[in-house]
């Protein structure tokens, strides 16, 4: 079930990561941190970012974005510099890609295939996706 998330918890995030999140998915999961997105033939869960102002929202962010990177960084051929925002439950991760800079990560958002290592753009921006 998504719920809003205070922006401190965004910055929080972005803090640990060492990289500014895209303005339209930071508007998306202050709006509704997760969620589900129907896109390339499935259904994706969006990872939480981590919001422990009350423990209710505690236990509904613990598998957020930073737990997932930690997780997904372990896997042998998970490529170096992104982030895993979604899971379609199979093992392909949505993610994003940090800017060259260190700085960000790119508005474009990529499927991560687990058993190719393939990635491929699934849009140019998150605000593209319907998040539900």
């Amino acid at each position: 079930m998504a719920f809003d998330l205070h922006e401190k918890f965004i910055v929080a995030a972005e803090k640990t990561l060492n990289c500014k999140l895209p303005s339209s998915y930071r508007w998306s999961m202050q709006e509704n941190n997760g969620g589900t997105i129907e896109a390339d033939d499935g259904f994706w869960d969006l990872f939480t970012i981590a919001d422990n102002s009350d423990k209710k929202r505690l236990s509904r962010s613990c598998n957020n974005i930073i737990t997932e990177m930690k997780r997904s960084s372990l896997r042998a051929n998970f490529p170096k510099n992104v982030l895993a925002i979604a899971s379609d439950g199979t093992g392909d991760l949505m993610i994003l890609k940090k800017d060259p800079s260190g700085d960000c990560y790119f508005d474009n958002v990529y499927i991560w295939f687990h058993e190719t290592g393939e990635i491929v753009e699934l849009v140019s921006d998150f605000k593209e996706l319907e998040v539900g």
